[in-house]
């Protein structure tokens, strides 16, 4: 099975967002040694216990400290921003780590309404404008010429090599009729989507238009999971995340992903314990081998080309150690 990594950069309790951030290079490069293709890095803005609001910035710091995982953006948030600047900035990476990167296109807002407002005033304006601005961006991407003017041919210099390769990002319909028209890759979020994903992502398979420069369809369906040695112990370490979810959901500011002391100490009430069970179900928790047989049923409803994991743990070791005994189970067929 094909395995990716997608990191949030979460904060634990005990860490600052330096830490955070030095983690995630740290998982990219355990990544690489286990064998996952690539590691995307999300974007989020003034949410309580994510560190990464700039992806490009923490690409080059990754793409430095590694050497052949694909690395990309799972998404850059492209409402927000002109895209002939996201080209540019993803050219100079393409340009610096040739052959290894990808731009994951996002519409989300990723954080609260206020820091939507600060990061624009037409944000909505721009969702609707979406279709044009992903066209603008490919364009660009591939250097196949936007004009300035009717002389003047713009390229988003420098021009690399191999260009990065655009993907979209999405857990609606929508998401998936935008990729199929555009001819583009699609990574499917089935951790964050209570829509039916396989039949959606059948429409686009069905719907796809192929475009000069790219392939046919790619679906990567994004998962949830936690792997321990055994089933208790994974329970043990998913409830970190759980019940940090519980808290940011009911407005709490927690210092960041607790321990999991800290997390069985937190004391749910009966609506809690109904939307802690309602995330579990979309989590996959387990020993390694439950979690290879639930990968590889949601990898046959998908037909997914890859599979891409977030996961979030209190200990940066934790999490790597899950990433590990997921590859040898799936990767390395140990």
């Amino acid at each position: 099975m094909k395995l990716s990594i997608l990191d949030q950069a979460p904060v634990s309790s005990n860490q600052t967002a330096h830490d955070a951030l030095v983690e995630a290079m740290k998982l990219a490069q355990a990544g690489e040694k286990l064998g996952y293709r690539r590691y995307w890095i999300a974007e989020h803005h003034d949410l309580e216990g994510l560190a990464c609001s700039a992806p490009e910035v923490m690409l080059g710091y990754i793409g430095a400290h590694t050497h052949q995982i694909r690395i990309g953006a799972g998404a850059v948030l492209l409402p927000y921003y002109k895209p002939y600047k996201v080209a540019e900035q993803y050219n100079m990476l393409a340009t610096l780590f040739p052959g290894r990167i990808d731009v994951g296109i996002g519409r989300a807002p990723g954080g609260s309404a206020e820091a939507t407002n600060a990061l624009s005033e037409t944000f909505l304006k721009s969702v609707w404008n979406m279709p044009n601005a992903v066209d603008e961006l490919v364009s660009f991407l591939h250097d196949v010429g936007i004009s300035a003017n009717e002389h003047v041919k713009l390229s988003a210099s420098p021009v690399p090599n191999i260009p990065a390769v655009p993907w979209l990002l999405g857990t609606s319909k929508k998401s998936a009729q935008l990729a199929a028209e555009k001819g583009l890759a699609y990574a499917f979020g089935h951790f964050m989507s209570d829509q039916d994903g396989p039949a959606i992502v059948q429409k686009y398979r069905e719907s796809f238009e192929p475009q000069q420069q790219g392939d046919g369809p790619k679906v990567v369906a994004t998962v949830s999971a936690i792997c321990a040695e055994t089933t208790e112990q994974a329970e043990d370490l998913a409830l970190s995340s759980l019940i940090w979810g519980i808290q940011k959901g009911n407005g709490l500011s927690p210092r960041g992903v607790p321990s999991i002391q800290e997390a069985k100490l937190y004391e749910l009430n009966e609506k809690e314990q109904e939307e802690l069970l309602k995330r579990k179900e979309k989590m996959v928790i387990g020993n390694p081998s439950e979690i290879k047989m639930k990968l590889e049923e949601i990898e046959s409803m998908y037909h997914a080309d890859e599979i891409m994991i977030v996961t979030i743990t209190h200990l940066p070791a934790d999490k790597i150690r899950s990433y590990e005994l997921i590859a040898n189970a799936l990767i390395h067929n140990e």
